[in-house]
């Protein structure tokens, strides 16, 4: 009843990783407000641009779809902040990348099936994870995550290549649609107002044209009809570029995608100017702004003081987990903390936090 993409697609949804998405960090920690987007409605948009890319490209949809949907399945709680905590911390046991973390989810740790590991997905949705940002081997390229390199052999992920198209779909509507949910977020927040942005190229045109037609329309209406032409000119920008160089390039099959040497899937000169420029704005205005420095301070100090604790005494971890260790500051007990750790909802970390360092806190 299903092609096999459809199948990977569907097992990514019903993973209990998928779920704990909900409540982990996008930019705002859940539990700031409801409308915030979380990295599940944050994966839910990306799926959606992803699948509008492939299906005018003529790609393969669902597994343009699926790679979308699992793409932040590694991701810690907090968000970056979290992962450069753990990182940081677990640094002498191989540290930590959320993108390995994706791939150890994904073929191991996930164990609800009966005859196997992991979710036991297509070779296809395991490459364009391990590589949708671009070759991971070659000159200039860092040393591979320890579980990346172990799972990278075990299912020859070919990292010195680039992925496939679907790959990069998922990948530049990753970028499409985090800048602009962020843009809207930052509004929301009251961290910007809609005028800060005029500065910027296509936007400020944009939101002069919308204000010109629509003076009566609520600041709310007046973003959010700014934003959605925004995301139009980006998605039609990649569709008109990538059916360009397809031409161009004369690309007929997925392994000249993969060996082109270059990216297939991309934005325009011009929509990368634009691109990047959003980017620095969200960098200075939202991402550095003082409420969600200090929310990242906190989070880098919880997972980390989590991390050292649990090194040091891995008997106060849960039965489940503890069984896996094998005693203090060793790589297999590291390894098992790390994945508890990285597994956590916010919410979850704040109270196990609370638990183990709250004496008024019950156990």
């Amino acid at each position: 009843m299903r092609s096999p993409h459809q199948r990977d697609r569907d097992r990514i949804i019903h993973s209990a990783a998928f779920r704990r998405l909900e409540y982990k960090t996008q930019v705002f920690v859940n539990h700031e407000g409801d409308h915030y987007r979380t990295r599940l409605t944050h994966s839910l948009e990306v799926s959606q641009l992803a699948r509008g890319l492939a299906r005018s490209l003529r790609l393969n949809e669902e597994l343009a779809e699926a790679l979308a949907l699992a793409h932040d399945l590694g991701h810690t709680p907090f968000g970056h902040a979290g992962e450069d905590g753990l990182a940081a911390v677990a640094k002498e046991y191989g540290g930590f990348d959320h993108n390995a973390q994706t791939i150890r989810i994904l073929t191991q740790l996930e164990n609800r099936y009966a005859d196997f590991d992991g979710l036991n997905l297509t070779w296809e949705t395991l490459e364009g994870i391990a590589k949708h940002n671009g070759p991971l081997l070659g000159a200039g390229k860092k040393p591979l995550p320890r579980a990346l390199k172990y799972y990278a052999d075990q299912h020859d992920l070919e990292l010195h290549s680039h992925a496939s198209a679907e790959a990069q779909v998922a990948a530049i509507a990753d970028d499409i649609a985090y800048n602009n949910h962020d843009l809207d977020d930052g509004l929301r927040a009251g961290f910007f107002q809609l005028e800060d942005l005029l500065i910027l190229p296509l936007m400020g045109d944009m939101i002069k044209e919308v204000m010109a037609q629509h003076p009566m329309l609520s600041p709310q209406r007046q973003s959010h009809e700014i934003i959605r032409r925004m995301v139009f000119a980006m998605m039609k920008d990649v569709l008109d570029t990538t059916q360009a160089r397809i031409k161009q390039l004369r690309v007929d099959s997925p392994d000249t995608v993969r060996h082109l040497g270059q990216t297939l899937v991309t934005f325009s000169p011009e929509m990368e100017i634009v691109n990047r420029s959003v980017k620095s704005f969200l960098m200075k205005r939202m991402y550095r702004h003082y409420k969600v420095n200090r929310m990242a301070s906190k989070a880098r100090r919880v997972v980390s003081e989590l991390f050292t604790f649990f090194i040091n005494e891995p008997n106060c971890l849960p039965s489940v987990w503890y069984a896996q260790t094998d005693g203090p500051h060793s790589q297999r007990t590291a390894e098992v903390i790390t994945d508890f750790i990285a597994g956590m909802t916010d919410r979850f970390a704040l109270e196990e936090h609370a638990r183990i360092f709250d004496p008024a806190t019950r156990t």
